[in-house]
């Protein structure tokens, strides 16, 4: 089922102001600004919000000029916060105070990677699990020691708000927010449009800096695998069935893995097969038992299992919030 098209369009507010990162505005932008309703992606109202009109300027000689003010945010559906080029620079006053209002209203609010600070400088951070780039978790800690800092997620959920790791997570955590809002689907032909991966699984240490790097053969040959494990999802896959197809022993291949991915073989199996299994929900209407014979789980009781613990809801919960919504699901508050 494709995602609705007629629904008002989700208001999202793109947070401007001085010294904020031009990568992370374009992340966003491109994400929530580009029609792509010919898709069947769903329409997005994309608005640059700040504390006046006047351009921002940002690194490189480069400036974003809002079109909206910081009075827009009462309206919006959700609020993005890009990362920062200084990450200890103070906010300006309005701008916090309008993230506070927006908090305080329910209204989810997201900031990518550095854009952590700036939530943390406004309070919203204070007694909440939140991540940043690797190289920043100390400094996050050091000046905002009421932070609960996670230090290996690519993004994370604490209440109504979210937290990415660097640069390339913002892409990963904006897909997800498409993804929890308007499905799989919308998410994936935005992803392909962008020429990114819909998912990416796993946490950042397998990006964080080792002194001693990883084989390219042993890389390549975990790639083939992981490739072949997502064409064959319905099969019963072990560590030992997964490790033979790379030639290595399934504790090599177990330690190797989690190096290169973040995540353990099974986890990423698990992560898979539910992904799987939620894009069959929306866009078919295969009975549970198949979807979960398909997405390899076995049993609908297996599959109900990992649902519950990756998305707090059941398999026939989800199609049914799915299909009420017309292809929508709005972001928890």
């Amino acid at each position: 089922m494709a995602p609705s098209t007629t629904a008002a369009p989700q208001r999202i507010a793109l947070l401007a102001f001085p010294g904020v990162r031009a990568f992370d505005v374009s992340v966003i932008n491109e994400v929530w600004g580009v029609d792509r309703t010919e898709r069947g992606v769903p329409a997005f109202e994309l608005r640059r919000a700040a504390a006046d009109r006047a351009p921002v300027t940002m690194r490189g000689g480069l400036s974003l000029t809002p079109d909206r003010t910081l009075a827009w945010l009462r309206r919006a559906d959700l609020v993005v916060v890009p990362g920062l080029d200084d990450h200890l620079t103070p906010a300006p006053s309005p701008v916090l105070d309008a993230l506070r209002h927006a908090h305080d209203r329910g209204t989810p609010i997201a900031a990518l990677c550095g854009g952590a600070f700036t939530l943390a400088q406004a309070g919203l951070l204070d007694g909440r699990r939140a991540i940043t780039h690797w190289n920043l978790t100390d400094l996050l800690r050091k000046h905002h020691p009421g932070v609960a800092v996670v230090p290996d997620a690519l993004f994370l959920q604490d209440g109504n708000i979210w937290t990415s790791a660097g640069t390339a997570a913002g892409i990963d955590l904006c897909l997800h927010l498409v993804r929890v809002t308007h499905g799989a689907e919308a998410a994936a032909a935005i992803a392909r449009s962008m020429v990114t991966a819909p998912f990416r699984t796993g946490t950042q240490a397998q990006f964080i800096e080792h002194p001693t790097p990883r084989a390219d053969r042993d890389a390549d040959a975990l790639a083939a695998v992981r490739a072949y494990a997502l064409t064959h999802l319905a099969e019963p896959h072990t560590v030992a069935s997964l490790a033979a197809r790379t030639g290595m022993s399934p504790r090599s291949f177990a330690r190797h893995f989690q190096a290169t991915t973040g995540t353990t073989p099974l986890r990423w199996l698990i992560t898979q097969r539910v992904a799987a299994a939620r894009k069959l929900l929306e866009l078919t209407d295969h009975p549970i038992s198949e979807v979960a014979r398909r997405t390899g789980f076995g049993s609908e009781v297996t599959m109900r299992q990992h649902f519950a613990g990756h998305l707090a809801t059941s398999p026939r919960d989800y199609r049914a919030a799915f299909r009420q919504r017309g292809g929508s699901s709005p972001i928890a508050r």
